[in-house]
């Protein structure tokens, strides 16, 4: 469905949260160079932009109850969540910051670097607490791929097939699944992209916000992020935002390289970091075992989403595809660029399975 009305408005908040994070980029480029990656910053910015352009032809062409959908995301994207962020910073403001006005000295960037390098310093087993860290961080990246991998099998599998719900609402189980991702996905990035505002407002001394950070999220964030990413944005809006222009391929493939992306760099990560004792190249911290274990986890789990998504598949050409994206994510992982994994991984690996998907 080309654009609408209905769709104006998630366009227009799009473009500003890319145009916002844009502003935020140059702002940590400048004061935090050494720190700060501005090409992922650029990268993300040019996300944001390419899914506002593409949102309003995800859904069907052909299908004119979809609009009522259309009008559901929309309300959800750009009214309920809105609404939902503002009402816990007021709450943060009025029962939190307001009863206790000391808080205001506590919660600060400078205080946060003090806590998390003072922490980091006391910590014996650094091997041990880092492996746990990276399994939390990993952990954290596989959620939004779970959820709209199960939010896809709940509508096509369930609402449409076993409850036969598209007869009485007149649109696929397709259609209905991209709905849910679409309002789940994009309203989960806005409170990613909210959360990340507030806390990274450090860098804008007259409209710094960031005590407004809820005490959870701060101490969530100290298991999940590394020192150098103080000064990114948080890694799994970026993971979500390059699903975006993936979604086009069949949903095996899309499946695939989502948990590729996940599963497949959490085992070269995690495994790696546990077993892993012969570096390559040797002034990596990368290791021969990681390389193995995610380049194995990547064709398994690639070849299970193809099995399950993509029955119609004959076996030669799910293993041809599930390896191109494990070779894919090899190759990636080697490179080592100084591009987000996150965002190379979905994309590159997605864009070879779908040529050899649709070429084979």
């Amino acid at each position: 469905m080309a654009f609408n009305l209905i769709t104006l408005p998630v366009i227009i908040v799009f473009l500003a949260n890319g145009f916002g994070q844009l502003i935020y980029a140059i702002q940590l480029q400048r004061k935090f160079p050494n720190e700060h990656n501005f090409v992922n910053s650029l990268i993300i910015f040019l996300l944001w932009i390419l899914a506002a352009i593409l949102y309003p032809h995800f859904y069907s062409t052909s299908n004119a109850k979809i609009i009522f959908f259309q009008m559901l995301s929309t309300i959800f994207i750009c009214c309920i969540t809105p609404l939902i962020l503002a009402l816990i910073l007021l709450y943060q403001y009025q029962f939190v910051i307001k009863k206790n006005p000391d808080i205001k000295q506590k919660r600060n960037i400078e205080s946060y670097l003090r806590n998390f390098d003072k922490f980091n310093n006391e910590i014996e087993d650094i091997r041990a607490y880092n492996l746990s860290t990276d399994i939390h961080r990993k952990a954290l990246h596989l959620i939004p791929a779970g959820i709209i991998i199960f939010l896809w099998v709940f509508a096509v599998y369930i609402w449409a097939g076993i409850w036969k719900s598209d007869q009485i609402w007149g649109i696929s189980g397709e259609d209905f699944g991209r709905f849910l991702i679409f309002t789940v996905g994009f309203s989960g990035i806005l409170v990613f992209a909210t959360l990340d505002y507030v806390r990274l407002s450090y860098i804008f001394e007259k409209r710094n916000i960031y005590h407004f950070l809820p005490g959870m999220v701060s101490d969530l964030l100290s298991k999940t992020i590394k020192r150098r990413e103080i000064y990114e944005f948080t890694k799994p809006a970026a993971l979500v935002l390059a699903f975006v222009p993936v979604f086009f391929f069949s949903f095996g493939i899309f499946a695939a390289a989502a948990l590729i992306a996940t599963l497949g760099d959490g085992a070269a990560s995690i495994f790696g970091m546990r077993f892993g004792k012969r570096n390559f190249p040797k002034n990596s911290k990368k290791t021969v075992i990681g390389y193995f274990a995610g380049f194995l986890a990547s064709l398994i789990v690639s070849m299970t989403a193809l099995w399950i998504f993509e029955s119609e598949l004959v076996l030669i050409k799910i293993i041809v595809i599930a390896l191109g994206g494990a070779i894919m994510f090899l190759v990636i992982d080697l490179l080592s660029l100084k591009i987000d994994d996150n965002i190379l991984n979905p994309i590159f690996c997605a864009l070879i399975m779908g040529i050899l998907y649709f070429t084979l």
